[in-house]
């Protein structure tokens, strides 16, 4: 007998939706991993193509004005550029996905070991602005929900808007002139790493953090006002009060889950407006990251340092967007649907249905 009829046909129907639900679930993320490889792939075609089309000479930049014809072709030929485009991009993608992004031409320095020592910088500042978005973009998009026309919904909807038009670089001038030099509470420059001194490291972080997330936070505090307040509107919130859950129980436990969907979408386009604003914000606190490294290597025309930061900063772009939609798909229940065709029901059907379920399930277990 099998497994299925152990518990009589209920039992048996219940395990086969189960293993349903189970083998559609991973579908969304498998396609995202599909686009997301597809992209790179796509990313890095376009960065070496860059690359060759940009007519540098190592040979002759490298050798000096006291070269020969011979002497560039030879160091040319050391630099493996006599061989053919696509022979060239193969070897360079091939050792660049096991972490070999070759050597620069003019201080023979690895490029990956120089990319992965300036990597940590922009991580961390990138994630520290990704985690002030996420907790004052989240804390100010549920204040103005709650409100929903009063005062905070207005004052939210105000400095989101003014917040929006802002570039990082104005504020982040702006916060060096007040912080830093008015007040005196941070430095204006430098950089400690977080395992030699955390707190160091949060005093030099803070306000190039803070300058890039402001505009995040903007998007995010938009979004999740928007979706909320359409959220508190269904019928399974009023079914909740009925119920007697709580309010705060019924915002973070089901309303707030249903309604973060737009939010993380904004949260993973911000990503590379964060890294994109870092090329600035660098520049400005004095950071020794990658931007640093790569606006140093166009400058000297150093091709390989070049295309090894972009794949690199592309790569940190992709991962975190697929995390993102994986974040989206185990938050949202809705996502992890694989279609509305196959389903037999709408989007908007099946976000209904989500936080309907998960309801029954919370007045059985609150019973």
């Amino acid at each position: 007998m099998s497994a299925v009829t152990v518990g009589g046909p209920g039992e048996g129907l219940r395990l086969r939706a189960l293993f349903a639900r189970t083998a559609r679930a991973p579908l969304p993320l498998a396609k995202a991993l599909g686009t997301t490889v597809t992209v790179f792939l796509l990313s890095s075609l376009l960065t070496f193509g860059l690359g060759a089309m940009s007519g540098a000479n190592p040979g002759a930049a490298v050798l000096g004005i006291t070269a020969t014809p011979a002497d560039i072709a030879r160091m040319n030929h050391q630099f493996g550029l006599d061989r053919p485009l696509p022979v060239q991009y193969v070897s360079w993608l091939g050792h660049a996905l096991r972490g070999d992004l070759g050597r620069s031409w003019f201080t023979s320095a690895s490029v990956s070991q120089s990319v992965f020592q300036a990597l940590p910088v922009d991580l961390s500042v990138a994630g520290l602005a990704l985690l002030l978005a996420v907790v004052l973009g989240g804390a100010a998009g549920i204040a103005a929900a709650l409100s929903n026309g009063g005062r905070i919904d207005r004052l939210v909807t105000l400095v989101s808007s003014v917040l929006g038009t802002l570039p990082a670089f104005v504020v982040a001038i702006a916060l060096i002139v007040v912080v830093s030099v008015q007040l005196g509470a941070l430095p204006s420059g430098g950089y400690v790493p977080f395992g030699q001194n955390p707190g160091q490291w949060l005093r030099f972080a803070l306000l190039p953090g803070f300058a890039l997330s402001l505009d995040a936070a903007a998007g995010i505090a938009r979004q999740l006002r928007t979706s909320l307040v359409g959220a508190l509107r269904e019928n399974y919130v009023t079914g909740a009060a009925m119920r007697g859950l709580s309010a705060r129980r019924v915002l973070f436990g089901h309303v707030l889950r249903n309604a973060v969907g737009p939010a993380l979408t904004v949260l993973g386009m911000s990503v590379p407006m964060i890294i994109g604003g870092a090329v600035v914000t660098e520049r400005i606190f004095n950071l020794p990251g990658i931007a640093q490294l790569a606006l140093q290597a166009a400058q000297e025309q150093d091709v390989p340092v070049i295309q090894g930061t972009l794949l690199v900063t592309v790569a940190v772009v992709l991962i975190a967007n697929l995390a993102v939609n994986a974040g989206l798909s185990a938050l949202t229940p809705a996502a992890r649907r694989r279609s509305p065709a196959d389903s037999g029901t709408g989007p908007a059907d099946a976000l209904a249905d989500a936080p309907a379920d998960a309801l029954v399930a919370d007045g059985r277990a609150g019973a």
